[in-house]
């Protein structure tokens, strides 16, 4: 009766643990709905004139009043590396009351190379300043009552090519003659028509002058100005200028070749060919049994997918079958490597990462990841894991970097998301998600996968692509994960134990370490805060 008794109140408390848990991270915040569709049709203009006027100390002395809950949204470039203190040590505590925890990342290095790390990072930082940044990264500011009519953006040249300038006119000023000077850098400036009344001087030079008594006639004649690319440096930008009588006004030019398309023929008509569209890719390494579980749960539901495997195993053994490749590489490469060379591989339009105790059930709906990429503009939709206990996770994550100074930047991940995808009420916008995901083909390879990281890796992608990935997460298509339960009479495999020592290595070895060196010097982090 006793032993009764004790089962029922442990199983009381167990119960109650969980629904503090689930009331804890049940979702109070009020997401809103944002449209990410792929519409029809060309897309609308939209005329971004933004102008933010240089301080004039004529009003400096005018008294403001801050608002601070605007105010403290701006940047202020001195992010600090701190945690939450105050943490209380018991059962479940960070599952029920989870606090954010910093990791100042400069301890991945000994206190005597310290210093010439920060040196070499230092100057790796302003080189690659210097690649990164042009004139088109400049402020520019169309002042009010400039005479001056020209366009703010949306002008490009392809190199080496020629282009008549857009919107360029001169308002009405009372003056008996009108004189518009324009000034290249990279290029020089033309007439595509003459005028009437109107003087020319300098055209197919990087400085020309037009003038006229007659501003109807100027006007007409700034319609068919050109410009043309001489200096072959694409991917960069010139800087025109007008001047008129004292007035003065800049513009840009971006010079650039078109973006190649990278189109993929998959020959769907009417519903989606998977086969055609995914490529599922995934990495093993002495795991052939959960491995073959994997192929074999895949094939139950889509047997003609192609299927590419990454494999590290110092013995590898043989994995064949149709739809099937098998790639052999370096004994204990590592993670990353392997997931670079799998994606290599494929040549379809979307990828499918697994891992590989992963388990395809009937609700692994590939068609509705598909659907999601295909009627959006995201680049990555991740879907969801279930545990052999029921539990549900999509690893939903957003990323954010706080800028610092002379330390570096702050890191800062957080569990949740930040919107809701219109007409997909169970997917959101976000910043990294679970090691399941569907992803557009060409978009991982430019990004890669760092193959420094061989065993402790994942979000570390999702750094790399922050702000060229635009990554979305849906709960309604679910694949199992194999059981990591160990039963105490069941003894493990010498390959078990391997993969063991090689998955789980301790918090100060060698991999830990590398990975924090690489947040410190190749992203240029100072800190790392998560909860």
């Amino acid at each position: 009766m006793r032993s009764l008794r004790k089962t029922v109140v442990l199983a009381v408390l167990v119960s109650v643990v969980l629904v503090l848990a689930i009331i804890h991270s049940w979702p109070t915040r009020t997401y809103t709905t944002v449209d990410v569709w792929q519409r029809q049709g060309l897309l609308v203009e939209r005329n971004l004139d933004e102008r933010v006027p240089e301080v004039d100390h004529r009003y400096s002395n005018i008294p403001i009043h801050v608002r601070e809950s605007v105010a403290s949204l701006l940047a202020r470039n001195g992010c600090v590396c701190e945690g939450e203190s105050g943490r209380v040590n018991l059962p479940f505590a960070q599952l029920l009351f989870p606090r954010v925890s910093a990791h100042p990342l400069h301890t991945a290095f000994d206190a005597s190379e310290l210093e010439e790390i920060k040196r070499r990072r230092a100057k790796e930082f302003r080189s690659f300043q210097k690649r990164l940044q042009s004139s088109a990264d400049v402020l520019m500011v169309a002042e009010a009552n400039n005479p001056f009519q020209y366009p703010t953006q949306g002008v490009e040249v392809r190199p080496l090519k020629t282009i008549i300038i857009p919107g360029l006119a001169l308002h009405d000023i009372p003056r008996d003659h009108h004189t518009v000077n324009l000034t290249a850098t990279l290029g020089t400036l033309n007439v595509a028509a003459e005028v009437d009344g109107v003087r020319i001087r300098g055209d197919g030079e990087m400085r020309m002058t037009l003038s006229s008594s007659l501003l109807p006639n100027l006007n007409r004649q700034l319609q068919f100005v050109t410009y043309t690319n001489t200096l072959f440096h694409p991917s960069t930008v010139d800087t025109v200028q007008l001047d008129s009588e004292g007035h003065q006004a800049t513009f840009i030019i971006k010079i650039r070749h078109k973006t190649t398309p990278k189109l993929y023929n998959t020959r769907s008509k009417g519903e989606y060919n998977i086969s055609a569209l995914v490529t599922i890719a995934t990495k093993t390494f002495l795991r052939y049994d959960k491995l073959q579980n994997l192929i074999d749960s895949v094939r139950k539901y889509y047997p003609t997918v192609t299927i590419v495997i990454a494999d590290d195993s110092e013995h590898p053994k043989s994995i064949s079958g149709p739809y099937i490749e098998h790639y052999i590489m370096p004994f204990g490469k590592g993670w990353f490597a392997g997931r670079n060379l799998a994606v290599s591989q494929v040549t379809t339009k979307y990828v499918l990462w697994v891992d590989d105790d992963f388990i395809f059930t009937a609700n692994t709906k590939l068609e509705k990841l598909v659907d999601v990429l295909e009627r959006t503009t995201l680049d990555l939709v991740g879907g969801a894991v279930r545990e052999v206990s029921g539990y549900t996770a999509t690893y939903r994550q957003t990323i954010s970097i706080e800028p610092g100074e002379e330390d570096g930047d702050c890191l800062h991940m957080r569990r949740g998301f930040h919107h809701v995808i219109e007409g997909f009420p169970n997917c959101v916008i976000t910043d990294g998600v679970i090691n399941f995901f569907l992803a557009r083909t060409d978009k991982v390879q430019q990004v890669g996968f760092d193959p420094r990281l061989a065993r402790v890796a994942h979000l570390e992608f999702f750094i790399d692509g922050l702000g060229s990935l635009h990554v979305g997460s849906c709960d309604d298509v679910i694949i199992n994960h194999a059981t990591k339960i160990k039963l105490p009479w069941v003894s493990q495999s010498e390959s078990d134990k391997t993969y063991a020592k090689f998955r789980y290595p301790s918090a100060s070895s060698d991999a830990t370490h590398t990975k924090n060196g690489l947040l410190y010097f190749k992203y240029r982090f100072q800190c790392l805060t998560h909860n």
